[in-house]
This record gives structure tokens, sequence and C-alpha cells, in this order.
């Protein structure tokens, strides 16, 4: 998947009024999506992404081990953002459904292995083998 394709697909299912907007919501889900990882994780999964996507994992947080509870998680992105709290757990949802999509299932299991007690529900299969993300 490239850059734009990833964007506008975030973009496209969230939706969102812009193409900036839509880069901001990526950014803040995928840098707090780094942070609890460890062990290179976050630098093995933006391996399989667009640069400039992949960068967003790799930020100088990335990999800290930082252990904190889905509602923080949604609530950083929600700072991050500059949006309001459902906004922001919206755009997490969708962000996370593209980035499965853009990277293979054994990189998400590899995400999801290292995800602190609590953060694991946000990649769950649904019945039709999709990605359902939940809070």
């Amino acid at each position: 998947m490239q850059h734009d394709e990833f964007i506008i697909q975030v973009s496209n299912r969230a939706p969102l009024s812009s193409r900036d907007h839509a880069e901001l919501a990526t950014r803040a889900t995928l840098e707090t999506l780094a942070e609890p990882l460890a062990g290179g994780e976050p630098f093995n999964a933006s391996a399989q992404l667009p640069r400039g996507i992949a960068e967003y994992l790799r930020h100088q947080y990335a990999e800290s081990g930082e252990r904190f509870s889905l509602d923080e998680f949604f609530g950083r992105i929600s700072q991050r953002e500059g949006v309001e709290l459902p906004d922001a757990v919206h755009h997490a949802r969708v962000v996370i459904e593209v980035l499965s999509e853009a990277i293979s299932s054994g990189e998400i299991n590899d995400i999801c292995s290292q995800l602190p007690s609590g953060l694991e529900p946000l990649f769950e299969a649904s019945s039709q083998g999709q990605i359902r993300v939940n809070t």
C-alpha cells in the first residue's frame, strides 16, 4: 500500500474533511501505538509501510515499553490529534483497520503480543476475517 492510498483510505472510512486531517489522525494513532511496543517491533512493522507512514512508528518515544490503559491510549490520540475523545476513538479505529490491511498478519500478531493487557482488543478478527477494532 502506498502513502497516498493509506491516507485516502483513512480519510474515506472516517470520513474526514481533508487529507491533512487524515494524516494527523494516522500520525496520532501510530505514534501512540508505537509507545508500548518493545524489541524493535515498531521498526519491524514500519518496514512494511510506505515512507512517511512508517516514520510515525519510529518516533523518539517508540519502543519505550510504556504501559497504559485503553482509555489512556485513546486520550493520548485525542490530545495529539486535537479532537474530542469520541472522534479520536473513531479515527484510531479506522487507522488501525487500515494498518491491519497494509501489513502482514504475522506483523499484526507480533504487535498484539506486545501490547499491554487491555490494549489487545484493538486488533480482533471478526467472523468475516476482517479486523474489527473494539473499544
